[in-house]
């Protein structure tokens, strides 16, 4: 059931900066924006570490504010930039890798190596690679699931040289050095070539999925400050948040580099804030789409945020199953803020031999495009990890944590630049930035508690807001939204590792 404003049932419309369009935000906390700031010791559940949020200010020219009143995140699984964009042109995406020659190579690839890594301007003693195309199911049917977890993306890494992923191979393969098959991904390309690929976009940390998620929402996950602690890969148990069986133990890296698995918290964290801490903060009204509403584990994170699970949030805005942002965005449902995950099928994990993943997400890009919202929204299209495939950016070292390998990144706006690459160094942080800058509010916390949206680059640079409003152009995809609309819910995770 909506209002007449088409916002949700237990929302308003509201116009808190003056000359902006309405947007949806909480009744109860609609209140006069000299209201709006809280000070230090406040927050906004009794769970919750405080937040400070600003009063919102009045839209400067040329600013998100101004424009956007809709973000939508949709979050993909397990890919680097290169993997899916080799080749594309203008990104920093070469179709060729660094890679350690294997024990087993023959004499004549061993002497071919000085001569190729002085012309290929790979670091000495390693080979030139050329990548290889690959399938959603891996290469002639055989499956390709290589690791990422925190151990694997040091390994990857090698000290900076970046031809670590070599390691991985046996013989003379080298499985990480792979593409997908443009055809397969004829969406993501046609979306980038419409609008904005974000070509230096890294996640917040080195290793997978579980930091990934919990970073994407939060921007932080510190679980100490002295000595300094960050979350790192999975739980011992699923489904990897406050609903896991008791003796649950996450796993923590330490600011010398060294991982104590299975001996972190009972993974229902209340050590950080969220953005649902502060858009709640600020009356903007959110919603994250997942395969089930419980025991999602970590495509769903806020299940792992004891202000959510055990708050008002947890029965209003945490939505299953995630194909109900389908119905939401056509019938004028959606939130100011919304998250995105897939179900297993729908994923791009490269382990389940499943194309449905780039009509997937185009089905939710062309739902919004053809709704009312589109002419005031931003879709930011992420994959949470590198997958353990071969990516050649050497990822900026900012803190202990990472930052991780480099992931793709679009961005879809009326206002986003035309067939842009943008260069712009990015990190998960930047999505978050960006939402603050766009509804004024303050940051999630300081840098020096491990909070990395003040620090993180916003994606301003990949806007023109001089710019007249594109109209949508409905992006063609294998499968149509009616397979997603009768597909059943899903009870698996999307993935564990």
């Amino acid at each position: 059931m909506t209002s007449i404003n088409n916002c949700p049932k237990d929302r308003v419309s509201a116009s808190p900066r003056g000359t902006a369009p309405p947007m949806c935000v909480k009744w109860f906390l609609v209140v006069p924006l000299a209201l709006l700031i809280v000070p230090a010791g406040c927050s906004s559940g009794n769970t919750s570490p405080s937040v400070p949020v600003l009063s919102r200010a009045l839209p400067q020219s040329g600013s998100p504010s101004q424009y956007i009143k809709n973000v939508v995140v949709i979050v993909q699984e397990n890919r680097s930039l290169e993997n899916f964009f080799a080749g594309y042109p203008g990104a920093n995406a070469p179709t060729s890798g660094c890679a350690i020659p294997h024990g087993s190579a023959s004499p004549r690839t061993i002497r071919q190596v000085a001569r190729q890594s002085s012309s290929s301007g790979c670091p000495s003693g390693d080979i030139s690679v050329p990548l290889q195309q690959v399938t959603f199911d891996g290469v002639n049917g055989k499956n390709i699931d290589l690791q990422h977890d925190w151990y694997s993306s040091k390994v990857d890494y090698h000290k900076g040289l970046m031809d670590g992923f070599s390691r991985w191979g046996k013989g003379n393969t080298y499985p990480a050095y792979s593409y997908v098959e443009e055809s397969l991904i004829a969406p993501y390309w046609d979306m980038a070539q419409q609008y904005v690929l974000a070509d230096e976009m890294f996640p917040t940390e080195w290793g997978g999925s579980f930091t990934a998620h919990l970073t994407l929402v939060a921007g932080n996950d510190t679980i100490d400050q002295s000595p300094l602690e960050s979350e790192v890969d999975f739980p011992n148990k699923v489904p990897d948040d406050c609903d896991s069986p008791p003796g649950t133990l996450s796993s923590y890296i330490t600011s010398n580099d060294v991982e104590h698995r299975f001996q972190g918290p009972f993974p229902c964290f209340d050590q950080w804030n969220t953005m649902a801490n502060v858009l709640d903060g600020a009356g903007i009204s959110w919603k994250y789409y997942a395969t089930k509403v419980l025991d999602a584990g970590l495509w769903e994170p806020y299940e792992a945020m004891k202000y959510v699970r055990y708050g008002p949030d947890w029965s209003s805005d945490i939505i299953a199953p995630q194909t109900q942002v389908l119905k939401d965005a056509a019938d004028g449902n959606l939130a100011s803020v919304t998250w995105v995950s897939p179900s297993k099928a729908d994923s791009d994990h490269p382990a389940y031999h499943s194309d449905l993943g780039p009509s997937w997400v185009t089905s939710v890009v062309n739902a919004i495009g053809q709704s009312s919202y589109w002419n005031s929204t931003a879709i930011v299209i992420v994959w949470d990890d590198w997958g353990g495939w071969y990516d050649n950016s050497k990822p900026p070292h900012l803190d202990y944590r990472g930052l991780g390998f480099r992931v793709p990144c679009l961005i879809i706006s009326p206002y986003a630049k035309d067939g842009y690459v943008d260069h712009t160094q990015y990190e998960f942080g930047s999505i978050l930035k960006f939402i603050e800058e766009v509804y004024g509010t303050g940051s999630i916390g300081p840098t020096s508690k491990g909070y990395t949206d003040q620090r993180a680059t916003s994606l301003d640079a990949a806007f023109d807001f001089n710019q007249k409003p594109r109209a949508f152009s409905t992006i063609p995809s294998k499968y149509p939204e009616s397979h997603f609309l009768r597909e059943p819910p899903s009870n698996e995770p999307v993935d564990n590792e």
